[in-house]
């Protein structure tokens, strides 16, 4: 389970269990949400090869695996809700050496204390995952941001995001703290009023719209959300405009002295990370 080899078993295993209860008729929300991971990446491993293993008899194994876990998950059903999972790893070393490592995973929920810590530990993990070769391009002169909160958030000061901002140095991405609650109001009050239409978000981004010194192209918007079925909101320095109550993406056009901006919204900071890769990229492929 260590090294290249462990990670290749995951991604194979994910991939074919996947593909397993897809082909039962399983939603994407729920094979992401029984997997642990997100709806755009269970979508993206539908367009990418199966995960090659070192040996055929290792892909053998794991894909046999993988029908068993469906046949099992198919008898149970794909809206019962999963209590605990319970996490096996064994190491046989030469000189009949075993490691052994057996955990429960309950899924319990934490105080709010341990809530706010791993929500932090969550934007550290997902300010990591962000591509600097997608977002330089589109970084806002201002800095860019992530921002999330726990379902209890009823004020700014319940929103965990980045001080100072995520800047460009070197070419490379830099945070200039540790992300702490309270540290973005703007971002923060854009969080909460999507919150109040659309709970289902959590987490916000924001980039640099489509344009240049003669406007935001508002149509690329529309067609890149049209292209990935998402809904569009639009905002100004005020705040949010009426809205649907689904919200993918907002919109702010800017004005005199108020720089355009567009927000990705997702259900975590891991998955809005994904959602603002997905959208940069269907923008540059409409260039």
């Amino acid at each position: 389970m260590l090294g290249n080899t462990g990670d290749a078993w995951l991604n194979r295993l994910h991939m074919q269990l996947a593909r397993e209860l897809r082909g039962q008729g399983w939603s994407q929300m729920n094979i992401a949400s029984m997997l642990g991971t997100t709806q755009s990446t269970i979508s993206r491993q539908y367009q990418k090869p199966i995960t090659e293993l070192p040996g055929s008899a290792d892909e053998l194994t794991v894909d046999g695996w993988a029908k068993e876990i469906a046949g099992g998950l198919l008898s149970v059903g794909q809206n019962d809700e999963l209590l605990r999972q319970r996490f096996i790893v064994e190491f046989q070393f030469t000189g009949n050496q075993v490691l052994r490592f057996d955990k429960t995973l309950t899924g319990m929920d934490l105080e709010i204390d341990q809530n706010e810590h791993a929500l932090i530990r969550r934007l550290e993990w997902a300010i990591g995952r962000l591509d600097s070769r997608l977002i330089m391009p589109v970084l806002p002169k201002v800095g860019m941001n992530i921002a999330a909160c726990l379902n209890s958030a009823t004020s700014v000061e319940d929103v965990a995001a980045v001080p100072g901002k995520i800047t460009a140095v070197e070419n490379e991405l830099r945070t200039h703290g540790k992300p702490q609650f309270g540290s973005s109001k703007h971002l923060a009050q854009m969080l909460l009023e999507v919150r109040k239409n659309d709970s289902s978000k959590s987490a916000i981004i924001n980039v640099r719209p489509p344009g240049d010194h003669e406007g935001t192209d508002i149509d690329a918007v529309q067609e890149a959300c049209n292209l990935l079925s998402w809904e569009l909101a639009d905002a100004d320095r005020t705040g949010l405009e009426d809205s649907n109550s689904q919200i993918d993406v907002i919109l702010d056009i800017g004005d005199f002295g108020w720089e355009p901006s567009l927000y990705v919204l997702g259900a975590s900071p891991l998955d809005v990370v994904d959602r603002c890769h997905t959208l940069i990229k269907t923008l540059e492929g409409l260039e």
